[in-house]
């Protein structure tokens, strides 16, 4: 007996039906270095821009695999779409998990609305990775903070309305949400950048600015490792789906154009370098996926391995993309060189997968670091000793 198709959850009917939407003009997204700002508005209304923000807060309440599955869709399109859902879901994550119940009540309906566009601001010149050291400032003034220093690389930075900012205050690290429009915000926008060019991408620049006591998120001293470490593994999670949809839709357009395309009368299907290359691919992007999906059943069913099933995963599909988006590349030739071309276009944006929201060397040290601990074995520190 043939098993009835699975019912389309909502929220990825509606990412297939905006993806198709927003094929083409991506490619002019991407040309104009940036997004319409009428796509968060799109997301919004379609209840994309921060979907699994729960149904009392206006959210979709999607699961981690719906997520997941949005992130994906949207990924296969456009780079620049998936982050402005993952930096709203970012900060979103955070007021969730961590904010005061009046916070939630106050931005988590005005996030899912799109009444509010989002960011998260946290690397500076000399803090990539290695948030510990930031530098800009947040200091008690009465009742209000005082925020002060220079953010870098910030995704939708010219787009946002409301900014989470992590600062150094007088007893630790503090997540502190500032509004765009208060005296002293100031952007730059960055441009020319090798991928990601639609994310209207910013640095900001924060001159004392002034906001309520009320916008600190959790106590002082938990402003990295718990208001940011939630924040950045949400940010993994829709990062590697992001990923795993770049490879699939590389994939998709190396295998049309390779059966479709003659060399001296043959097709390009036909030779056995060529389907090897795309086999490699489709065994690479298979896994990553798989991954994506043990990490949204962990986030959902095991907390305990939930960070590190998405370290995987986002490692997985990270690496995915960037070796299936290059191999179309490599296919289509110069079609794949065209400035319309998707596989192209993704091939570079590829290359930031690798970089943000936990670069692939630092994966590799938590990947390795948690596999000593699952062996029992001692874990080794730079320094020789073990710990």
């Amino acid at each position: 007996m043939t098993r009835p198709p699975e019912a389309v959850p909502e929220p990825v009917r509606a990412a297939r039906e905006l993806a198709a939407r927003w094929l083409l003009p991506a490619a002019a997204w991407d040309r104009s270095e940036g997004l319409p700002g009428e796509v968060a508005g799109d997301l919004a209304r379609a209840g994309l821009l921060a979907p699994d923000v729960p149904a009392e807060y206006g959210g979709a309440g999607a699961g981690q695999q719906e997520l997941g599955e949005v992130c994906a869709t949207l990924g296969g399109v456009c780079g620049a779409v998936r982050g402005l859902v993952t930096v709203q879901g970012m900060v979103a994550a955070g007021l969730r998990r961590w904010g005061t119940a009046g916070q939630r009540r106050t931005w988590l309906p005005r996030l899912a609305s799109g009444e509010l566009v989002a960011a998260f601001a946290a690397t500076e010149q000399d803090a990539g990775s290695a948030l510990a050291h930031v530098a800009t400032t947040v200091e008690e003034d009465g009742d209000d903070l005082v925020v002060s220093g220079r953010k870098r690389w910030v995704t939708c930075g010219q787009l946002a309305d409301l900014v989470l900012v992590l600062g150094r205050a007088p007893g630790g690290l503090a997540a502190v949400l500032v509004e765009t429009g208060l005296p002293g915000v100031r952007r730059e926008a960055v441009t020319g950048q090798l991928g990601m060019r639609a994310a209207r991408i910013a640095h900001l620049e924060f001159d004392a600015v002034r906001v309520p006591r009320g916008h600190l998120v959790a106590p002082v001293g938990l402003g990295l490792s718990h208001v940011a470490a939630t924040v950045l593994d949400h940010g993994r999670h829709t990062v590697a789906w992001g990923c795993v949809g770049m490879a699939e839709a590389a994939l998709h357009d190396a295998v049309t154009h390779a059966g479709t395309r003659l060399q001296g009368g043959t097709p390009l299907s036909a030779h056995q370098s060529v389907r090897a290359v795309l086999a490699r691919s489709a065994v690479a992007a298979t896994g990553a996926r798989e991954l994506c999906r043990r990490a949204a059943r962990a986030r959902t069913h095991e907390p305990g391995r939930a960070v590190h099933e998405t370290v995987l995963a986002k490692y997985a599909a990270a690496d995915a993309a960037a070796a299936v988006t290059r191999d179309a590349v490599q296919i289509l030739g110069s079609a794949g060189c065209a400035p319309d071309s998707r596989a192209g276009r993704l091939f570079r944006d590829a290359k930031v997968m690798e970089i943000i929201e936990g670069a692939q060397h630092v994966a590799e040290t938590h990947i390795a670091d948690r596999l000593f601990r699952d062996h029992g074995v001692p874990a080794p520190r730079p320094d020789g000793a073990t710990a």
